[in-house]
């Protein structure tokens, strides 16, 4: 028994101090924040990774986006699967945030934010959706994995001034002291959860929570094993399903901006086109040079996506909740391209790449691999790599969506000391 008590005492102490924190920080952080977005959280793939992917690949895999020419236009490589800065960059430019920080990497401030995104992720697990045949962890890192970094990050960050975990009994200790401790030590750790869960509402009030890009690896692995448009199209609602429920539990953990983005048009990707040029018909393309039957695909994704975010914006009306159309802006980009400062000549074309051609494209020497080479020019081409953009392309839809008219509904305000980048 007198074990019993010590334990509840202690327990009780470390709960009275956690809930002082946790209330003492969570006023500060109201009474200092504003209206403004101070914070951005991202989850997603390699359209949005700045790092994550090459921190927890193995020695020897995805060396390419480690070294140059990846980054060259940056100064240096830095797992972002460009010569340069991604869309999220220049997002968090124009609210007058730095750049997100990959969550695994170490020693980094998140202090305005973090980014959970990872080159080849996927929406569904792919141990749900299919037999992957590409190497781990390429597609190891779903959205329910980045999902739970997001919670455990919150959850570890609630109710310290310096943003660390903090300190708690072992579970074993809690339990009996649960069995054997005083109803007052109970309501201190019931305050307690009520204070983080409260904490983490008041962070994620003047945050922005992107919800993707995320779900265009699902359909690739199933096109890179040659399956038909038909048959991809098969997992259209489980992967719309999926990102949807991540988009519910993120506004029922308090988030008040929430931006859900679409799919591009793929069938205008080099790598796309590229992969089925021998098979391929002349009445199979549009008038910009585009496979009709990829981009009809993927417009598929966007409608079911869309409906069901408008869905969300129904039930969730205190929460400002937009869909971010990649397809059309992507779409007016290349249609615009040479107004835009790129050469219409190379808007079907990889920067770094090899085989010439109209592509520049070869699956077995893509970028960074013996044979490939990179354009003298990168700002001049949309794509880079024949898979992702350039930063100039980043760039420029970054501002046909967040400053133009492919944000639906806009719901962000630039500070205007930050011009659009």
């Amino acid at each position: 028994m007198a074990m019993a008590s010590s334990a509840s005492a202690l327990l009780l102490a470390v709960s009275l101090a956690a809930l002082h924190l946790c209330c003492r920080h969570g006023q500060a952080a109201d009474a200092g924040s504003g209206n403004g977005i101070t914070a951005i959280y991202s989850l997603g793939d390699s359209i949005t990774d700045t790092g994550n992917l090459v921190k927890e690949a193995p020695p020897g895999m995805f060396e390419t986006i480690k070294h140059l020419p990846y980054g060259v236009t940056f100064g240096h490589p830095t797992g972002r699967c460009s010569d340069g800065l991604l869309m999220i960059d220049f997002l968090a430019q124009d609210l007058g945030l730095p750049f997100l920080n990959p969550y695994l990497g170490k020693n980094k401030s998140f202090d305005h934010g973090v980014n959970f995104a990872v080159a080849g992720a996927t929406a569904v697990d792919p141990a749900d959706q299919y037999n992957v045949t590409v190497p781990v962890p390429v597609a190891s890192n779903s959205l329910k994995v980045q999902l739970r970094w997001f919670k455990d990050f919150l959850k570890y960050t609630f109710g310290t001034d310096q943003g660390k975990q903090p300190q708690t009994l072992p579970s074993s200790s809690i339990n009996r002291t649960f069995l054997h401790g005083s109803m007052h030590c109970k309501a201190q750790i019931l305050a307690l959860c009520d204070c983080m869960r409260a904490e983490i509402r008041r962070r994620l009030r003047t945050s922005l929570v992107l919800v993707g890009e995320i779900g265009g690896n699902d359909y690739n692995y199933a096109f890179f094993e040659d399956k038909p448009v038909a048959e991809v199209e098969k997992l259209i609602p489980g992967v719309v399903k999926t990102i949807i429920d991540a988009a519910k539990e993120v506004l029922d953990m308090g988030a008040s901006r929430v931006i859900v983005p679409g799919n591009f048009p793929i069938g205008c990707v080099p790598g796309y086109l590229a992969m089925n040029a021998a098979k391929s018909e002349p009445a199979d393309y549009d008038s910009a040079g585009c496979l009709r039957e990829l981009n009809d695909f993927a417009a598929k994704h966007n409608s079911r996506l869309r409906r069901a975010v408008a869905d969300l914006q129904a039930s969730y009306p205190h929460a400002a909740v937009a869909y971010a159309d990649y397809f059309d802006s992507f779409l007016t980009l290349l249609h615009n391209a040479s107004l835009l400062g790129f050469d219409a000549a190379s808007t079907r074309k990889a920067c770094c790449g090899a085989g010439g051609g109209e592509y520049n494209f070869d699956w077995r020497r893509m970028c960074g691999f013996n044979g490939a080479a990179a354009c003298a020019e990168p700002s001049t081409y949309l794509s880079w790599d024949g898979i992702h953009m350039t930063q100039a392309a980043y760039r420029a839809m970054s501002r046909l969506i967040y400053h133009g008219k492919y944000l639906h509904p806009q719901i962000l305000s630039f500070p205007e000391k930050y011009g659009q980048t």
